[in-house]
Formats: structure tokens, sequence, C-alpha cells
């Protein structure tokens, strides 16, 4: 007999062996960092709008500490080439031209980045109607136009890609890679240095093609609007399992910054803005920066959090453990040789919580709070502190003892000493797996003969599974997946299970 502790936590087997295919343009060997209106004006930013907002964001000082790509987004494009097959501008939202407001952001000592749509027209806010112009079919000529106003980064998006009546397609009958890498190999033939962001929102499983393609890539659907805490849980779910795809020269994007922005509280803002820069992911602001409040010029202004994101070593933090609607607990290595580990406080409730330096792989360590700035002096086990509902704990970790790793027995699930039951059956994997699918809605799995040990008492368990069935849109477990378990009868215990790999695409054959 044992019982389960409580809450259960879960270990994601979200591992894997790869080698990173950098794009090698010798560009974003750290993330880039800037602003970008999407999420504050959505695709209606006229010239004066940028002009007025490149000079606001120059006046916030966010610059001096790494914010110096100033973006265009939708809704600047015209709807028709010229004779020659040119791209043109709206000219009545940018009177002035591209080039010139180029120009312009460049005075300011910023660098400019333009916008454009792998499909036969770009996305917008009015459901497909603006038929902007996008570039498939005409990489080469607009790689020049864009070089020649002056671009210095190209985000690169994917409406209208599989014919000129289908706005969205979130499952393409066609492998979208020969859409992004052909105005890659545009790009490069030109002779003006681009950071090339691939945002096809995580379709086909960018993380395993893109990175010898582009500087960042997408890896989910949009963050807003509308913006939430729940459109942040979805992409934190949706990461799990690509974290180690990332490095100098190719990021995982997680998309827009919402710093700033109304829904989201100042502490959701701060675990909001801690992942992002500690997972890696470009930094780019997307809030009305003309009365920034203090807060948000705090947080995205944080030097210690900042230096995360731009560390030398380039290493994205992973996933390490999951307390069911309690925490999260993730880390990964810096330059220096110390650790960030990251708690993030799922409770909507102030509350003093205990992170386990076991969790991270450590019994005692050296620790600053990167918010704050303190030096905690010497922890050993644990540290216990006050977290604010949905709030986050950044640490950096020095000077650590390793903590003997946990030692696991092995029950596999289609062992035939289990019991399936409503459903559940067994199915392979590969070659030297077989797993147990089918287990929910009314099916169930039971494991028999499980050692508790002698004396019983409280025991870690650990799961291995397999989801590589993501969503595009929050639901009840964005990106993840709920199991109960139930020790020797007792009362079940929510799991919430996190994806461990993405769908890729797969051609059909007739």
């Amino acid at each position: 007999m044992f019982t389960m502790r409580v809450p259960l936590s879960i270990i994601s087997t979200a591992c894997f062996i790869h080698a990173i295919l950098a794009l090698h343009n010798g560009l974003a060997v750290k993330p880039p960092m800037g602003w970008n209106p999407y999420n504050v004006f959505l695709c209606d930013t006229d010239e004066s709008q940028y002009r007025a907002a490149a000079k606001d964001l120059v006046a916030s000082a966010l610059p001096s500490v790494g914010y110096n790509y100033f973006n265009l987004d939708c809704g600047w494009q015209g709807t028709n080439r010229t004779a020659n097959g040119t791209f043109t501008w709206n000219t009545t939202r940018i009177p002035s031209g591209v080039p010139a407001l180029g120009s312009y952001v460049h005075s300011l000592g910023l660098k400019f980045g333009v916008y454009s749509d792998a499909g036969y027209y770009s996305c917008d806010f009015v459901n497909g109607a603006a038929h902007w112009l996008g570039s498939l079919g005409h990489e080469a000529a607009d790689a020049a136009a864009f070089t020649s106003w002056g671009a210095d980064y190209l985000k690169y998006d994917n409406c209208y890609s599989v014919n000129e009546t289908d706005f969205v397609d979130y499952n393409p009958p066609f492998n979208l890679e020969p859409h992004f890498t052909a105005m890659r190999d545009a790009l490069s033939r030109t002779s003006r240095p681009v950071v090339y962001s691939v945002c096809e929102w995580g379709v086909q499983d960018p993380a395993r093609w893109a990175p010898a393609v582009g500087n960042s890539w997408r890896i989910s659907n949009d963050i807003g609007p509308p913006n939430s805490w729940d459109n942040v849980l979805r992409i934190i779910n949706q990461v799990v399992p690509i974290t180690g795809f990332a490095g100098p020269g190719a990021w995982n994007d997680l998309d827009l910054l919402e710093v700033g922005n109304a829904e989201m509280t100042v502490p959701e803002q701060k675990s909001h803005f801690s992942f992002w820069a500690a997972i890696k992911s470009p930094l780019l602001i997307s809030t009305d920066l003309s009365r920034p409040s203090q807060d948000t010029l705090d947080i995205l202004g944080n030097k210690r959090i900042i230096a995360l994101n731009q560390d030398d070593l380039g290493k994205s933090i992973s996933f390490q453990r999951r307390y069911t609607n309690d925490y999260d607990v993730w880390s990964g290595p810096l330059a220096d040789g110390s650790t960030v580990a990251l708690v993030l406080n799922w409770k909507n409730q102030s509350r003093s919580l205990t992170f386990n330096l076991s969790d991270v792989g450590f019994t005692s360590a050296k620790a600053t709070d990167l918010w704050s700035g303190k030096d905690l002096g010497i922890i050993r086990n644990s540290y216990t502190t006050n977290i604010s509902a949905h709030g986050p704990l950044v640490l950096r970790l020095s000077h650590t003892t390793p903590s003997p790793a946990p030692r696991f027995t092995y029950y596999p699930a289609s062992a035939s000493k289990n019991t399936l039951s409503g459903g559940a059956s067994p199915r392979t994997a590969n070659s030297s797996v077989t797993v147990v699918g089918d287990i929910g809605n009314g099916g169930t799995l039971t494991f028999t003969g499980v050692d508790g040990g002698s004396s019983g008492g409280s025991k870690l368990v650990s799961i291995d599974y397999i989801n590589a069935d993501y969503t595009m849109r929050n639901t009840d477990c964005s990106n993840c997946r709920n199991a109960f378990v139930s020790v020797n009868g007792g009362p079940a215990q929510q799991v919430q299970m996190p994806l461990s790999g993405q769908v890729s695409f797969t051609a059909s054959s007739d």
C-alpha cells in the first residue's frame, strides 16, 4: 500500500535529441527586441501613428536596454502592384511612402521592420476582405523592394496560403516550408542583412524545419486579441516540447508582448514577460507608449530579466515540473554557469509558496531574486516566499550543489497484468514501445502489482505520455490533457499534462 503525494507532479518526457540547423545569416544571434503595433492598433496604423509611436519608443528610453527594432504590421500595403510588378503601399495610410518612413525611423537611431505574407494576400482584421498584397510568387521582387526601402526586419505571415479565397487555413493540404524558404532565398540574394521572422502560427511543427529557414518562427496562434491570461497559458503549454530547438540565430517566437495592455494584472504581465524572456522569445513590445504606466516601464525595462533573454549562451529554459492547479517549475543554464529557475503561480490568489530546489536538480544554491534584485544568500533544499496571484518567482542560482537524480521503478502501461476497460487499448508507438491509448471518456487503465515499499508513505510518481494534438484556440485545457489518478481506490487527483510533441505535415497519396 502507498499513498500518492498531492498535488501530483508531472515530469514531462518531451525531450528530443536533435541538431539545430540554424539559418547562419549572422543575424539575431540574440533574440530581437523592439516594437510592433498589432496588439494595440491591429491593422489600422497610419503614418502619423507610426511616426508618433517611434518617437514615443525613443522617449521611453527602452531602446537603451535593447528595444531597437521598430516594425510595421498589416495594413500598410497596397492592393495592386505597379505595371512592372512592384509592391505598393497604401498612399492614404502612408502618404510619404514607406521609404521615407523607414528613413525617419533610422534617423531616430532605430532599426526598421516591414511586414508581408507568404500567401496571395496578407492577413487583416476584417475577415480577409482587405486583400492587401501578399508576396507569394513575387519573392525576389518583393525582397528587393523591401531592402531598397531600408528594411532591417521582415515579419512574414501565412494568410491566403492555399488559394485566393481561403483566408486562414490551419491545416493546409501541402507543405508550407517552400513558401518560407522562397523568401529566405530571395532575401539572401539582396545586399542588405534582414532579420527574417517566420510567422506561420506553429502550423506543421516549424521548430523542426524553420531553424534553417528563419531567425525565428511563431510556435502558436496569436496571443491576442483579446488579451488574456488564458492565452499565455495556452502558449506556455505549446512550447513545452520544443524548447531545445532554439539557439543563437534561431528562436522560438511566442508572439508579441501584451505588457501594458488591459485585461491582465501587473503580476500576470510580470509572469508573461519573465517567461518570454527566459524562453528566449523575441521581445516585441505591442502597447501604446504615448502614456505608459510606471508598471509597464518597470516590467519592460527590468535589466535583470532582459539579461536572461539576451544571455550569451542562448539556451532556453525547459519544463521541469508541474504541480497541477498549483505551480510550474522551469529552469535553464546561463553563460556564467548559473541557472535561472522560474516558478509560475497558477492559483488566482496571493499566497506563500515553497520552491523545492530538487525540482531543478539542486540541494543548495546562492540565490538572487531577479525581479527585486535582492540577494537571498544560500538557500538549502527549499525557499518559501509570498507570490502574487498568477505571479512569478524568478531566481538566479549559483554556487549550486547537485541533488541525486530521482530513481524510478518502471511499470509499462501495456503490461498484461494491467486492467484496461471502457475502450482503452494498447497501441504500438514504434518498434520497441507499446503504449495505451483511448484513456478517458470512460476508458481507464489500472496498474497492478505496484510496489509501494514496506513502509508505504508518500511516493513521487512520474508518468510517461504522448500528446501531440495541439489546439489553436483556448479550451478548458489548452494544449494539454487532464488525467485523473486514483491510488488504492482513493480520491482521484487531477494531473494536467502539457504537450509532448506537435503534429507535422504528412503528405497524402492516392
